[in-house]
């Protein structure tokens, strides 16, 4: 890891990108299929609480993202 490195995690599982990544950045580093999927909008991305983010948010120290299926987020929504 070098200093301009930030360790976030995905999915409970940690991983170390360059300072001004994207949260879908994060996750190709460790999912590719999951950023696949996220691009095609069949997976989405989520907070630590399961809110809503968008794969564009920039990433900083200790965030956490979850990867979960579109119909998932659709779920809670209407619960």
């Amino acid at each position: 890891m070098s200093h301009a490195d930030i360790r976030v995690f995905v999915n409970e599982r940690g991983v170390s990108v360059p300072a001004g990544s994207t949260a879908l950045a994060a996750v190709r580093a460790l999912f590719p299929e999951d950023a696949d999927g996220i691009e095609a909008g069949r997976l989405r991305l989520t907070d630590s609480r399961g809110l809503p983010t968008a794969a564009d948010t920039p990433v900083s120290g200790g965030a956490i993202f979850r990867v979960v299926t579109a119909r998932e987020r659709l779920e809670d929504a209407s619960a």
